[in-house]
């Protein structure tokens, strides 16, 4: 069995009505800790064989256009503060989690900060570390990490990172989860789990 997560229901499109044979779905809330607990604690009660995350994300500039289908090559924790030198982490603190499962959608590094950027001088400055912007995926990356099962993540890009964000994310995040899922069943991921 494998375990397909989402933040919440809408972003599993039609998959949370028809999950596919061989798969289950669940929801690992919003965020990065309440995402790395609910992960933990259903890796630990399911033992999936690879865990695969879908969800949305804000791109930072034009290197990807909205409705872009992505792979998360790594998910990589930063902050604002972080980036202007006005914060630090401990050297020996985990601040990169490579996925651990290949995707058959082009591959970008993902920009995990604590909370939605919402200016343009933020989104320059983060854009630096990869083009697009989530939130729970170095929660997913870790708890997998931790438990030893494999993990990827698929996303779709529904908004740009400034002060329309939520605006944009509201209007497009169901349309974008639909084309994600229409991608992922295209591209195979789902045969023969």
């Amino acid at each position: 069995m494998r375990l397909l997560l989402s933040a919440f229901a809408p972003e599993l499109g039609s998959l949370a009505k028809e999950t596919p044979p061989g798969w289950e779905i669940a929801t690992v809330g919003v965020g990065a800790v309440s995402a790395a607990a609910a992960t933990t604690a259903l890796v630990v009660d399911r033992w999936p064989e690879a865990v695969v995350f879908l969800g949305t994300c804000g791109r930072y500039d034009r290197r990807l256009s909205l409705f872009d289908c992505l792979w998360a090559t790594e998910a990589i924790a930063t902050s604002l503060e972080e980036l202007r030198g006005g914060a630090y982490r401990p050297k020996i603190e985990r601040s990169r989690w490579p996925a651990l499962l290949p995707g058959a959608l082009p591959g970008h590094a993902v920009v995990v900060p604590p909370a939605i950027t919402c200016t343009a001088e933020g989104a320059a400055l983060l854009g630096n570390l990869g083009p697009v912007e989530h939130l729970e995926l170095t929660g997913v990356f870790e708890a997998c990490r931790l438990t030893g099962v494999p993990c990827g993540a698929a996303l779709v890009v529904v908004n740009e990172v400034g002060p329309d964000a939520q605006a944009q994310w509201t209007a497009n995040h169901e349309e974008g989860s639909r084309r994600l899922v229409e991608r992922l069943m295209a591209s195979g991921l789902f045969a023969g789990a």
